[in-house]
């Protein structure tokens, strides 16, 4: 099943992709990873694979990894953590591009809901970063994520649902405005530790916006 489903994904991107080769649409091929320790502890990893076309065209890679404390069971959790990111950003007017290594720590808090059919997330996150030999930045995320399930009342095993979510970026200083994501996509439960997304999402900047396709995978074990 999850062979047939991945490859009904790709066909359906696949026209998409195709015409990213001459746009500016982007590409996200993401994979989250959740390790469950015992009924407290958890270890968060994750890969994000970041695109300015449909493949090939590295804006950005980054690894994340963090350890989780469940305030109570499986609604609220606490996590630090820590990610590296390689950004290859384009000069302006030009076919070149130039490499940037940030070193990121960061604190955050997530807390789950159930509203009838509707399963709410909330996600404060608290970053420290460390781009190249610039002095430290803070930056305040907040995340506001809904899925709703449609063939089955709840969010079980073969459910296929509706997801959306919406981000917001905070600086510390300069201008306070970084970003806003906004995202809707079309999800598969596979069973209790696998799901998979594919969605599309828009980034609004202080100047200008951006388009991304997001391949989604998201693992617990």
């Amino acid at each position: 099943m999850m062979y047939k489903l991945f490859a009904i994904a790709m066909i359906a991107l696949f026209p998409l992709l195709a015409a990213g080769q001459s746009s500016d649409l982007g590409n996200w091929l993401i994979y989250i990873g959740n390790k469950k320790i015992d009924a407290r502890w958890n270890w968060h990893h994750e890969v994000q694979y970041r695109n300015y076309d449909a493949i090939g065209d590295l804006e950005q890679l980054l690894l994340r990894t963090g350890i989780g404390y469940n305030l109570t069971e499986g609604n609220n959790n606490l996590l630090l953590g820590y990610g590296f990111i390689k950004s290859q950003n384009y000069l302006p007017n030009s076919d070149e591009k130039v490499n940037i290594d940030e070193h990121r720590v960061y604190q955050q808090f997530v807390t789950k809901q159930g509203i009838g059919r509707v399963n709410v997330q909330h996600r404060y996150r608290f970053e420290q970063r460390w781009v190249e030999d610039q002095d430290v930045k803070f930056r305040f995320r907040y995340f506001l994520s809904l899925n709703v399930p449609l063939n089955n009342s709840e969010l079980v095993e073969n459910t296929w649902y509706l997801s959306t979510y919406n981000e917001i970026f905070l600086n510390h200083k300069g201008n306070v405005f970084d970003r806003n994501r906004l995202y809707g996509g079309l999800g598969f439960k596979l069973n209790a530790r696998a799901r998979f997304e594919l969605g599309y999402m828009n980034q609004f900047f202080s100047a200008g916006g951006r388009d991304q396709l997001n391949m989604i995978a998201l693992v617990s074990f």
